[in-house]
């Protein structure tokens, strides 16, 4: 019962138990109806609805006032509650066998006519408009079932890190600026002029001090921020399940992590998970699916065909190999019954937004391959794509040739669409997969410099140190990301715990002596007081919430979030600010 000075119940709350019984609710007015002399109010808090009925022969006063009830207006009522009559219980609401005879009706507040429908969910609504009243959106329905299921969420993760000895910890919001990636966010400082804050990209310094500090065991539901481009699951601010472990290895973190996992979905969603979460290494995934995060409850994955491209006569593979790029294919089972020719010309279009500048095909019969571009191929030749392709009859294959990178992004996002368009993805079905040996380093493609693919503080596989001098594209790290159905949940890795190698790391970075006394200098000095073996890992908590609500967006799993240009339509920000907070900053305001 949730008793206060106003209410002596909810509106999801009576039964039939309750029958007899003097109640008092509060809520909006979320719909009314007039069957003659009696008017039906449903009523509508957090908890659900309960129907009131006004009768004048109960009450001339109340039922009169009930008149002027309209949409989202804010009362309180008194009277008996009593069993609907008989067939007209309502089996979609819990409350639905009874309803309250109100005898006394006081109105808290008057409402606006609402922007849009409160009690019609089905109703489309611009999200700018969702957003710029978002108090009224989330009073519809849909979000605050997700806020109430991300409130589940963290209080999963809360115990599950309570009964395995960890401490929640906060780290500082204003920090110094230090790469991650990703642009900071920076805040002048009045005090220190010239001087600029940062705010965290996450807490990976921080975290990691904690472990010099012998703190041992880490986690903090923290909340991230980050200056980049936007899209349906990002946010400029975020938050971030953080976790840092010391004496451990990769194996450790992961095992412990996935236990969170299961933990979460059993208590969110009433998902058992009993099985282990399946590995596949960085290499492999992009080899097999094109990303780092590969969808897994779908087939139509890709088969390197490079050696037998090599000994066709068909120009375009020849070419695509002797330039340095590959030839991959995809089996689409029975997809020769299922698979137009138009259809193919659609795949050709749509590959072409990633840059792949054609599309081959074959189909596969009893007969043998088919298609304008078989003739190229040798009898042996076939033999070998059968084979090699594990064809069955009614296959279609589809070919891709080009620069590797441009093979895989076009493949990668072809096998969704053709998923999709082939109703092979079921909502219900969990796949995970943890995605293990990423590359320590890549190149950046504008200065063809080395850079970290996570963070500098990665530590490589032990076997490959002696590969950062000679060569560093082929070192791997001891990193790992957990990836679900295509998304990746969260990602980290173990981290360099030698200063020495920490150093070599930065100075493989170029990086000079200054820039790292600069950016590290604190970090560096701390690594000289008997640092432990450690690692750690973040997930997106957004991003888990989102993916347990079953929704398409982040921002639906947000109470107040930003547009995807960075803007809150609701408070109106980003704003200008008034010439004197400018002055006291020492920033010219410029237009």
């Amino acid at each position: 019962m949730h008793k206060t000075s106003f209410r002596t119940h909810t509106a999801g709350e009576l039964r039939k138990e309750n029958s007899g019984a003097l109640s008092t609710l509060c809520g909006w007015v979320h719909r009314r109806r007039d069957h003659g002399g009696l008017i039906f109010i449903d009523l509508r808090d957090r908890y659900g609805i309960t129907q009131l009925v006004f009768d004048p022969k109960i009450d001339v006063s109340t039922h009169a006032l009930a008149e002027s009830l309209k949409s989202e207006w804010t009362i309180l009522v008194t009277g008996n509650v009593r069993l609907r009559a008989l067939g007209m219980a309502n089996p979609k609401l819990a409350t639905g066998e009874v309803e309250l005879e109100v005898k006394n009706l006081s109105i808290l507040s008057e409402a606006k006519t609402p922007p849009f429908s409160i009690c019609d969910e089905e109703c489309e609504v611009n999200e700018d408009l969702r957003l710029t009243y978002r108090y009224l959106d989330i009073r519809r329905g849909s979000i605050l079932n997700n806020l109430l299921l991300r409130n589940r969420l963290t209080s999963a993760i809360r115990r599950f890190f309570e009964k395995h000895s960890f401490t929640e910890v906060e780290t500082p919001i204003l920090t110094k600026s230090t790469p991650e990636g990703a642009r900071d966010y920076i805040v002048p400082s009045r005090v220190h002029h010239g001087f600029f804050y940062a705010l965290p990209q996450s807490p990976q310094i921080f975290k990691q001090l904690l472990m010099i500090s012998g703190l041992d065991r880490y986690y903090q539901i923290a909340r991230c921020f980050r200056d980049e481009d936007l899209r349906a699951d990002r946010q400029p601010e975020f938050t971030q399940v953080d976790v840092e472990m010391s004496f451990v290895d990769k194996d450790d973190v992961m095992s412990l992590m996935e236990s969170l996992i299961k933990e979460i979905f059993s208590a969110c969603i009433g998902l058992e998970i009993t099985h282990q979460f399946r590995q596949m290494t960085y290499k492999e995934a992009i080899e097999r699916y094109g990303s780092d995060k590969p969808d897994l409850r779908f087939g139509l994955d890709f088969v390197r065909i490079d050696e037998i491209a090599k000994k066709s006569d068909f120009t375009v593979f020849k070419e695509a190999i002797e330039q340095g790029g590959s030839v991959k294919a995809i089996r689409i089972p029975l997809g020769a019954e299922t698979i137009s020719r138009k259809d193919i010309e659609n795949f050709q279009m749509f590959v072409s937004n990633f840059g792949l500048k054609g599309l081959a095909w074959m189909k596969y019969s009893q007969e043998g391959l088919s298609s304008n571009i078989v003739k190229f191929f040798s009898t042996e030749l076939q033999s070998e794509l059968i084979k090699a392709l594990n064809l069955a009859p009614s296959d279609l294959i589809l070919f891709a040739a080009q620069d590797e990178s441009t093979v895989n992004q076009a493949l990668d996002h072809l096998r969704r669409h053709i998923a999709s368009k082939l109703c092979l993805i079921k909502n219900d079905q969990y796949e995970f997969v943890w995605v293990v040996d990423f590359p320590l380093y890549e190149l950046d493609k504008e200065t063809k410099q080395l850079t970290s693919v996570h963070h500098p503080f990665t530590a490589p596989l032990d076997e490959d140190i002696p590969l950062i001098d000679k060569e560093p594209l082929k070192v791997r790290a001891k990193a790992y990301d957990l990836v679900l159905n295509g998304c990746e949940l969260g990602g980290g890795s173990i981290r360099i715990h030698n200063q020495n190698l920490q150093k070599k790391i930065f100075e493989r970075l170029r990086l000079s002596e200054e820039e790292i006394e600069k950016k590290f200098g604190f970090f560096i000095k701390a690594l000289q007081y008997g640092t432990p073996p450690h690692g750690g890992l973040a997930f997106g908590l957004d991003r888990i919430a989102m993916l347990l609500s079953n929704s398409s967006s982040i921002r639906d799993v947000i109470a107040f979030p930003k547009t995807q240009k960075a803007s809150d339509l609701m408070v109106e920000c980003p704003s200008e600010v008034s010439s004197e907070q400018l002055r006291d900053l020492q920033i010219s305001h410029r237009k």
